[in-house]
């Protein structure tokens, strides 16, 4: 095989077969395709380990409407934080404490944390309700993630699969 020292020129003791080959052209040719593969090969780590961590149990407990029913028959406390409208909408669960999370604009009441605080204690166990359980799944993530509480229970999608499930509900 001939080699060259990068100038064309036949290195002693080698025929020049490939006149022109360079050896840096095709080794610069070889890290840069591996440079890419590298970002590629990152890139796809890092999107895999974000979907996965998505995908990773929240760190609340879920409840479906028969394991709702047995909590709320072990007196655990259930509290109803959509707004008055809604309550007067759909009724509510039996028994549920009424303490609105949200205005109609999205934004935290500045009563709820310490009303809800002094009433629940980070170890007691505590049941969430909303109409479908997005604003208590984000509340639950919160009080569990951000303020220590130990023992939450969010209700998979809320009162609204409670109401299509035919369970009871008191109007207000």
């Amino acid at each position: 095989m001939a080699m060259t020292n990068g100038s064309n020129e036949t290195m002693p003791g080698h025929t020049n077969r490939l006149s022109g080959f360079c050896f840096n052209k095709p080794f610069f040719a070889l890290t840069t395709r591996w440079r890419k593969y590298q970002s590629f090969r990152f890139l796809g780590i890092f999107l895999s380990v974000t979907l996965l961590s998505a995908c990773a149990e929240p760190p609340y407990s879920n409840l479906d409407n028969d394991q709702l029913k047995t909590m709320l028959e072990q007196d655990v406390p259930i509290y109803d934080i959509r707004r008055p409208e809604e309550w007067r909408q759909t009724g509510v669960v039996e028994g549920s404490q009424l303490l609105t999370f949200v205005d109609a604009s999205g934004r935290v009441m500045p009563d709820f944390l310490p009303r809800f605080t002094s009433v629940v204690g980070k170890g007691d166990p505590v049941i969430l309700i909303c109409r479908t359980g997005s604003r208590t799944s984000t509340l639950a993530r919160h009080l569990v993630e951000q303020m220590g509480y130990t023992n939450v229970f969010n209700v998979r999608n809320g009162i609204t699969q409670w109401i299509r499930d035919e369970r009871p509900v008191t109007r207000l």
